[in-house]
């Protein structure tokens, strides 16, 4: 049973040939991407890392991962030769992928290292980036036909990751942030995530005019529970992001233990989730 952490969200679960996925409603409704956010369900990987793990550095035999892939791809509509995959490192570096890139990190080696979005113009072409805790950023730009996928964790939070994407996707394709429909999705709450006291200033200097209890608070233990979800929305908006175009997700990995890997719940004993962006 889902535990969602409010009613009437952004997300839809839908399933194909018994693998679970979510979409999100603003980024269908453009009719110009097909995309999807894994479960850990509906995959052949074993023990911790049951069962759609998408994780090639887990520990996981590499048959099992790729077969997982086909799997996720068949279920949302890609085939695999076309996905190109990051290489995340919890930096803010963006890579604009073109035609040359299909198939890097499945099919084809990476020439590329520390990359923890990718943007494209490139219909066909599927974005793919890697989560057991922290925050992907979807991007749609209806004018300029074009996409963006980020991965986001504290780092990448606090360093305004969701920012860098968007002045990256004006730079190459002059995209305008007020015509961008843009998704926050399923991550960790701020009820499950604790920090510390040196992260917590960090945000508490970055956002100091909006470090207010929603986004940061500090607990008797001396610990702060932080709200990625409001500070990447805090981000977002502030980028040029209308507010009618964003959907913010409203489930939580760390709730959700048994059906979504979470780092934070397993001790970080977990494989990865997914998240797919393809230019139609």
């Amino acid at each position: 049973m889902w535990k969602w952490k409010s009613g009437n969200g952004p997300l839809s679960l839908r399933e194909r040939e018994g693998v679970p996925f979510f979409v999100f409603k603003n980024l269908e409704e453009t009719n110009l991407v097909r995309h999807g956010f894994s479960t850990r369900q509906g995959g052949v990987s074993e023990g911790d890392l049951a069962s759609l793990n998408l994780s090639f550095t887990r520990g996981d035999e590499p048959e099992r991962v790729r077969e997982n892939f086909r799997r996720i791809g068949a279920a949302i509509g890609f085939d695999c030769s076309s996905l190109v995959l990051s290489d995340q490192t919890h930096t803010t570096n963006v890579r604009c992928v073109t035609e040359a890139d299909r198939g890097k990190g499945f099919v084809r080696e990476q020439d590329y290292k520390d990359v923890d979005g990718l943007i494209t113009d490139v219909p066909g072409l599927t974005l793919a980036t890697f989560y057991a805790d922290c925050v992907p950023l979807f991007f749609v730009d209806p004018v300029h036909r074009a996409i963006g996928l980020s991965h986001s964790g504290w780092k990448g939070t606090v360093h305004r990751m969701g920012e860098v994407t968007l002045c990256r996707m004006r730079e190459v394709f002059g995209t305008e942030p007020g015509d961008v429909i843009a998704a926050i999705g399923p991550s960790i709450c701020q009820d499950c995530y604790e920090v510390s006291e040196d992260v917590a200033s960090q945000f508490q200097q970055e956002f100091s005019e909006d470090a207010d209890e929603r986004l940061l608070y500090q607990k008797e233990n001396g610990k702060y529970q932080l709200n990625l979800w409001r500070a990447n929305e805090k981000v977002l908006l502030a980028a040029g992001i209308r507010k009618e175009h964003l959907a913010v997700t409203n489930l939580c990995t760390c709730c959700n233990p048994q059906l979504l890997f979470s780092h934070r719940a397993s001790g970080g004993k977990r494989g990865n989730l997914g998240a797919f962006l393809q230019l139609l």
